[in-house]
């Protein structure tokens, strides 16, 4: 993306200690309704948009664009604003560029080490909205699991017992299941041919899911059984 975005003309610049400040406006003859999608050039109103950018000199970037409305002459009643090209989507405050960094540093670091790193680079932002930012991108697709761990739990101790299934390669909870017969382990591991090992306590319904869902996959022990 270059330092000013297409369809954008830059008015003015401030440099103080609090940052640089850029006024902008937009040059784009028409806009397209979202609602019908036809390009209209009858100007409503004009308002300012503030976006936080990416540092400069290590000093923070903010710009002030003049954004316009639009009456569409297709929709009745019907009012829009345009986009502004290269800079945010809707509703955004900070640039694209300045989110993508920002979520970078925080699926590293979390939200308030990240936070922390990003004010050093001129980047001000608080915890939670890092958290945000990594929420927003959404989680990257596992790959599907091979070596897997199946036990025993509690939903309500004493009362309630379901059976829980880990990715022992990744260290991590992939499902719970309902009760602790074979029928539910059974039609899981059928679901996901993936898994090449089971490792599982010595009780009879474990062994009898792994044979029927997974006849091909390698039984063991679990240490813990093994050790009481």
């Amino acid at each position: 993306m270059p330092l000013v975005p297409d369809g954008l003309h830059v008015d003015g610049l401030t440099l103080d200690t609090s940052g640089l400040l850029i006024t902008a406006r937009t040059t784009a003859a028409q806009a397209c309704c979202r609602v019908c999608g036809r390009a209209s050039v009858r100007v409503h109103s004009r308002y300012w948009r503030t976006f936080d950018d990416l540092p400069w000199q290590d000093r923070s970037v903010t710009w002030r664009v003049q954004v316009r409305r639009f009456r569409c002459g297709h929709c009745p009643g019907r009012i829009f604003a345009e986009r502004v090209p290269g800079l945010g989507t809707r509703k955004a405050r900070r640039s694209d560029r300045l989110a993508e960094a920002q979520t970078d540093i925080g699926m590293v670091l979390g939200g308030e080490a990240g936070a922390r790193l990003s004010r050093r680079l001129a980047m001000p932002v608080s915890g939670d909205t890092v958290l945000r930012l990594i929420r927003r991108r959404g989680t990257v697709p596992s790959p599907p699991p091979r070596v897997i761990g199946v036990d025993d739990w509690a939903w309500r101790r004493g009362r309630s017992y379901g059976t829980i299934v880990c990715d022992l390669e990744r260290r991590r909870v992939i499902d719970l299941l309902p009760g602790r017969s074979s029928a539910p382990v059974r039609d899981w591991l059928t679901a996901h041919p993936s898994v090449t090992v089971v490792s599982r306590d010595r009780s009879g319904p474990y062994a009898e899911a792994a044979r029927t869902g997974a006849p091909t996959a390698t039984q063991v022990a679990d240490r813990w059984h093994l050790l009481v």
